[in-house]
């Protein structure tokens, strides 16, 4: 049984010995040096880079305390007798380092020893004892590894001017990858699977050949995780509407497409505070874009089209003065008689003429014909003597 974690190995003689120091990556094994079966052999290896071989620490009725509070975290010590040290572990898996513990105290008691998965007690190997490796940058294709596997704790990978037609398997199975740089290379289809990868943060895909963006990826784990999004410089025309299901995404790069329309959903995307479209065939923005609250937007190099007008074009006018309508009235209610020496009043009186005619307002000129009076509309009135 082995487990790897940092381990710190403190003397309580020393002065120092309850502060905390710097742990060092170890592997811890339980077992028995090898040609030796005796019940009471099992011994508490622990082997470092320095120390390859490692240090043995006897375990039955040897250990005087085990401290297990923050063992959810990742954390222990185990207080030995003999030599009187402090075994710190720290930066463990919880559930291995439970087994482990349960496994040691077992070797402790000296009960059922023969039932413990002992391991045989020989030098670590180099990859045991390193500090696991978290970021890999690979920036040409004979740098590209073929025969061996990318290092499992990989938290950041690029694989950039690689020439890859496509995403490499072993890459989806990188359960700690939080940032994938595969830019300048020439993938065509992004796989499903990529929305295994629970932990990714941001995914850069910049000058590739992408002609879409797959709506399974939107529906994935990506939703909870990704962040930062770069699909700059391939041949897309359309974003999905699953798209706008990325509700974490805060940087978005579109440049260099072909994008012909964003997502009409696109205000769903409430985090979103950087937003960059330049250069593609965007004619206009969808109604949901005004919902967005974006701190950076950069749309230059888009044919946008005038909007039509789907209002009606009213004309205001400009109301008459007073004056002016006083002037317009007299003139429109006043007849004047060519026979006569003076002006006169038409007989015919304002509420009078509207009995007739209510639909006539204001009232029109009348007109002399033959003794009577006539107005516009063809009603005749009769003049008085």
């Amino acid at each position: 049984m082995w487990l790897q974690c940092e381990v710190e190995v403190v003397s309580r003689f020393l002065p120092t010995c309850g502060g905390r120091g710097r742990g060092t990556r170890a592997l811890l094994s339980l077992g028995r040096p090898p040609g030796r079966a005796q019940v009471g052999g099992v011994y508490l290896m622990v082997c470092t880079a320095r120390d390859r071989v490692g240090a043995r620490y006897k375990v039955q009725e040897n250990i005087e305390r085990f401290f297990t509070r923050f063992v959810e975290e990742g954390k222990a010590t185990v207080r030995l007798r003999e030599p009187a040290v402090d075994v710190r572990l720290s930066k463990a898996n919880a559930s291995n380092l439970k087994t482990f513990l349960a496994a040691v105290r077992l070797a402790h008691q000296g009960t059922n020893t023969e039932a413990l998965p002992l391991s045989a007690l020989v030098p670590a190997k180099n990859w045991e004892v390193e500090k696991p490796k978290t970021k890999m940058i690979i920036t040409s294709r004979r740098d590209y590894p073929l025969t061996k596997n990318f290092p499992y704790s990989l938290e950041h990978l690029q694989a950039s001017y690689c020439k890859l037609a496509r995403i490499d398997m072993r890459v989806l199975c990188l359960k700690k990858l939080r940032k994938l740089d595969l830019s300048h290379n020439h993938i065509k289809q992004l796989p499903a699977t990529i929305g295994d990868l629970t932990c990714l943060q941001e995914l850069i895909l910049h000058n590739n050949h992408l002609e879409s963006f797959s709506g399974a990826l939107c529906n994935s784990t990506l939703q909870k995780s990704l962040q930062f999004l770069d699909l700059s410089q391939n041949k897309i025309k359309a974003l999905p509407i699953q798209f706008c299901q990325l509700q974490e995404l805060v940087n978005l790069k579109l440049d260099d497409n072909e994008l012909i329309r964003l997502p009409f959903k696109i205000g769903q995307l409430d985090h979103l505070r950087f937003l960059s479209a330049a250069r593609n065939k965007l004619p206009f923005l969808p109604s949901d874009f005004r919902k967005l609250c974006l701190e950076s937007l950069d749309l230059f190099g888009n044919p946008f089209e005038q909007p039509s007008l789907l209002v009606p074009n009213i004309q205001l006018q400009i109301p008459l003065t007073l004056l002016e309508c006083a002037a317009r009235a007299t003139i429109n209610y006043r007849e004047y008689n060519p026979s006569a020496p003076d002006r006169f009043w038409c007989s015919v009186t304002l509420p009078e003429c509207l009995k007739h005619n209510p639909s006539s307002w204001p009232p029109c000129r009348r007109l002399e014909e033959n003794g009577t009076t006539q107005d516009k509309k063809g009603f005749l009135l009769q003049e008085s003597q």
